[in-house]
């Protein structure tokens, strides 16, 4: 399954100023991870959001989202975002804000080797 690598490059672009941003293949197209939780990624033409319930519920309140069911069955905390809401950098921008907030809230993700990652926003 394809995905809009242009909309990757302006993700992995609006994701630059942070640390602890890593990317990895998921979903058939790219997630990106902060502190090694998924916060957000692109699939198909689609930005894959991860905001947790709240931050879910909210988002699907507004134009051009909808649930995140890539196993057919709706992800809870998870939304997709149609092409025609992140047209705008400061639109992308937005949401890619939501979603990092929401994982650096997370507890940080072990290494395999047992220690912590351990990274901030610049």
């Amino acid at each position: 399954m394809p995905y809009n690598e242009r909309l990757v490059e302006r993700v992995r672009s609006a994701l630059s100023g942070w640390e602890g941003v890593a990317e990895r293949r998921m979903f058939g197209g790219v997630a990106f991870l902060v502190h090694g939780n998924m916060c957000c990624g692109v699939t198909e033409d689609l930005l894959v959001l991860r905001l947790g319930s709240p931050g879910a519920e909210l988002a699907l309140g507004r134009p051009h989202t909808r649930e995140m069911d890539f196993t057919g069955k709706p992800m809870k905390g998870m939304v997709y975002v149609e092409p025609e809401g992140v047209r705008t950098n400061a639109e992308l921008q937005g949401w890619l804000e939501q979603a990092v907030r929401f994982a650096e809230a997370l507890p940080e993700k072990r290494t395999v080797k047992g220690r912590t990652r351990r990274n901030r926003k610049r």
